[in-house]
């Protein structure tokens, strides 16, 4: 319980180089006729709760605002008020969410969360469209873990799902931008770091 009562004291992380591809700019900007490399994130294929197959990096990724979370079903520590708090952030966001920002829950435990499980989670917590929750092969979803860094360098607590890192990773894919804060953290406080990824200079907007 200490270490999660630090991480929900934590600051926005920025995740430096976090998919940034060799050769770029330390601003995350592809080199002058270069193009970013699609080869940071596995392209592994997923389902939705909703029961769809999707590929992680050309459908849910690739040139996008996106948001991490991991949790899991039977979870009955971290992954209730996290999620609760993450409806606030989606509440918050409104239209936006599933139309330039897109939210993502990926679970830890895929040998059991499997979509129509998913789908009752997301509707139990009220959920809205434009944020999926995601299952796969358990050797896909670990190594999708570990390249969006929820992982602890202690394997003895890494493999303790009871202890996973409860943080909310956010970032555009496009810009090479990418950052972390605590998903027990003010919705509001998490709403403005999202929207950073889109407007690092201009201030805060709505749309």
């Amino acid at each position: 319980m200490e270490r999660r009562a630090w991480l929900s004291k934590m600051a926005a992380v920025p995740l430096a180089g976090l998919g940034r591809p060799a050769g770029a700019s330390a601003n995350g900007r592809p080199p002058s006729g270069g193009g970013f490399r699609s080869d940071y994130f596995p392209n592994v294929v997923l389902q939705t709760h909703q029961g769809k197959k999707v590929r992680f990096y050309d459908d849910l990724v690739k040139g996008k605002i996106v948001v991490f979370n991991m949790m899991y079903a039977q979870c009955e520590g971290l992954c209730p008020p996290m999620t609760a708090n993450l409806v606030k952030v989606q509440q918050q966001l409104g239209c936006r969410v599933g139309r330039d920002i897109f939210m993502y829950s990926i679970t830890l435990q895929p040998e059991v969360d499997t979509p129509p499980a998913l789908k009752r989670y997301a509707k139990m917590h009220g959920v809205k469209p434009g944020w999926l929750f995601l299952t796969g092969r358990p050797a896909d979803v670990d190594q999708l873990r570990r390249k969006l860094g929820f992982f602890d360098i202690d394997p003895a607590v890494d493999q303790d799902k009871t202890e996973h890192i409860g943080l909310v990773r956010f970032g555009n894919e496009a810009l090479d931008r990418w950052a972390a804060t605590p998903a027990l953290s003010d919705p509001g406080r998490i709403v403005q770091s999202i929207l950073w990824m889109d407007h690092p200079k201009k201030g805060f907007k709505k749309r």
